[in-house]
């Protein structure tokens, strides 16, 4: 679903005027390898190292608050307001599938946003043939600087590699960007992912997206 959806659960918490975090309250669910995500190590592009970090609520709140009032953002994140809106997100992420929201850095700069998650047990569920193990993506790329350069297609085939090595139950990691958002449902194709359905959300019409594990990638974890 979109990533400002909200269960019935997370609607209740939303409603808080104020929310603490804490990292731990950022890895939902029982510990998997989605929650180890920061553990992973860099991997070397052609922008840099890129590796994933865990999202320590003091230091990266204000950032991450500074990204979704970015107009081109906000569109689609609909997290624009003050920084309590980004605590009440986490914290929402917090209640649904297992998984984890980390920062994405090139050569430790801060870029991209992450959401990983078990889609076979999240509300998305509901609405796509889902099989054990899907692991659901969310992205976004923060800087202005960094866009419009291939840079998301580049961290989407990286992170989805990753997934795949770290999660060997995984077969399939799926996304649903809004149909209209032709740039991240593009980049997502030239991830190596394919557009297989339209799926009818409470907030949008999204395009599913689907990257198969191929035989190559049956190796173990990292």
């Amino acid at each position: 679903m979109s990533p400002s959806s909200l269960s019935p659960r997370a609607s209740t918490l939303a409603e808080a005027e104020t929310v603490r975090l804490t990292p731990r309250h950022l890895r939902a669910g029982p510990t998997g390898p989605l929650a180890e995500a920061a553990r992973w190590g860099a991997v070397a592009l052609s922008a840099g190292r890129f590796s994933l970090h865990e999202i320590h609520p003091k230091r990266d709140v204000p950032l991450l608050h500074a990204w979704m009032n970015d107009p081109s953002i906000a569109h689609w994140w609909d997290l624009a307001g003050d920084e309590d809106v980004v605590r009440r997100h986490l914290a929402t992420r917090a209640l649904r599938a297992p998984g984890g929201c980390y920062l994405g850095c090139v050569d430790d700069e801060p870029i991209s946003y992450w959401e990983l998650y078990r889609a076979d047990l999240d509300e998305l569920a509901r609405v796509y043939p889902a099989r054990p193990h899907d692991v659901g993506i969310h992205l976004l790329v923060g800087p202005p600087a960094w866009r419009g350069r291939g840079i998301g297609s580049l961290l989407l085939r990286a992170v989805t590699e990753l997934v795949l090595r770290a999660a060997p139950d995984t077969a399939r990691v799926v996304a649903e960007p809004d149909v209209r958002n032709t740039i991240s449902i593009a980049a997502f194709e030239r991830a190596g992912f394919e557009r297989v359905a339209t799926l009818e959300l409470p907030d949008k019409a999204a395009a599913l997206m689907m990257r198969h594990r191929v035989p190559s990638e049956a190796g173990a974890r990292p």
